[in-house]
């Protein structure tokens, strides 16, 4: 426990302070009136009913020492005002022995399990700390080993650009998609905000996306960012975006078992068939055969149409839900969130 709504009363209430120890005996105060109000209403309620939740919230917030500072107040205050003949110390009876023992020793236990939970929780927040921190620093790793990989690429590659440029924009869409998926906590990337990234260089004016939220697994996730950073990119070379009047439709939706995207192209240059199998080409053919999936390319006379399948199964970790009903289109000037 030690944090309610998402307060954090083991920062507000440090264990072992003054603090925590005055907010124990409040504890025992309330529990102290709402026993003597249920005493007046009901006959035959146990005396010391209403110190175990304070001591148990006591121990909760504090730690030990608030915690076994409310056990023994309550039962002090209890044998005093609860236990018959009431208002005074009075030599107790077995029975009243019995009962009071029956409480500290209850009193005991709670004090144990809550610390024993505070423990845990604060080793679990130290858990998260450190793999956040790990995230972090292996994110900063990556970016610094891709950024020495692209110049190591196009020093190595200065004398063929177009090759040079091809793998270097590779491996920028990579390191994009990688920035979604550390941003999502390592869970994976979302389809809508992977084209945002990969469609927000040209002018989105002339692209329009629509389809429901769907959290790709990060393995699927680069794939899909290699083939659309392709797609993109031919359609800025040869396709819609190479003249002023081309414009693409990205549509996607799922059907069990299978996510479906299209990619049309329309109002561009007219399209040919390629007369040789480029990187383009290979990616394509391959990209998703790991999954399951599959792509067909149709190279019509209004521009290309390309169509991605592969299996629901793969898009996304245990417990996170799949797809939404939301979905929207590109406004004038911006590429959108999928919502």
């Amino acid at each position: 426990m030690a944090a309610f709504h998402g307060v954090n009363f083991r920062k507000l209430v440090p264990a072992g302070s003054a603090e925590a120890y005055a907010f124990a005996i409040f504890c025992v105060a309330v529990a102290a009136a709402v026993r003597w109000v249920a005493g007046l209403w009901f006959e035959g309620i146990v005396p010391f009913a209403t110190f175990f939740p304070a001591v148990l919230l006591a121990a909760l917030i504090g730690g030990i020492g608030p915690g076994i500072l409310a056990a023994i107040a309550g039962g002090l205050i209890g044998w005093w005002a609860f236990l018959p003949p009431s208002m005074t110390f009075f030599p107790l009876r077995p029975a009243q022995v019995i009962s009071l023992l029956a409480y500290l020793i209850t009193c005991l236990i709670l004090v144990w399990a809550a610390e024993h939970y505070r423990r845990l929780t604060k080793r679990l927040e130290d858990e998260q700390k450190f793999r956040e921190l790990a995230v972090e620093e292996l994110a900063h790793r990556l970016k610094n080993k891709v950024a020495t990989i692209q110049s190591i690429v196009s020093l190595r590659l200065r004398e063929d650009p177009q090759a040079r440029d091809e793998i270097v924009n590779c491996l920028g869409a990579l390191r994009a998609t990688d920035d979604l998926i550390i941003a999502a906590q390592g869970k994976g990337a979302r389809i809508g905000d992977i084209l945002s990234a990969e469609l927000r260089p040209y002018d989105v004016a002339r692209i329009s996306v629509e389809g429901p939220e769907i959290l790709l697994s990060p393995k699927l996730a680069l794939t899909m960012a290699l083939l659309l950073h392709e797609l993109a990119t031919n359609a800025a070379k040869y396709g819609a975006l190479s003249d002023s009047v081309g414009k693409i439709s990205v549509r996607w939706s799922h059907s069990d078992p299978w996510l479906n995207l299209e990619w049309r192209e329309s109002e561009g240059p007219p399209v040919t068939v390629p007369n040789h199998r480029g990187f383009g080409t290979r990616l394509f053919s391959r990209a998703l055969e790991q999954f399951g999936g599959k792509v067909e390319a149709t190279f019509a006379s209004t521009g290309l149409i390309c169509k991605l399948s592969v299996p629901l199964s793969e898009l996304t970790p245990s417990g996170v839900p799949p797809s939404s009903d939301a979905s929207v289109s590109l406004a004038a000037n911006t590429m959108p969130k999928i919502s």
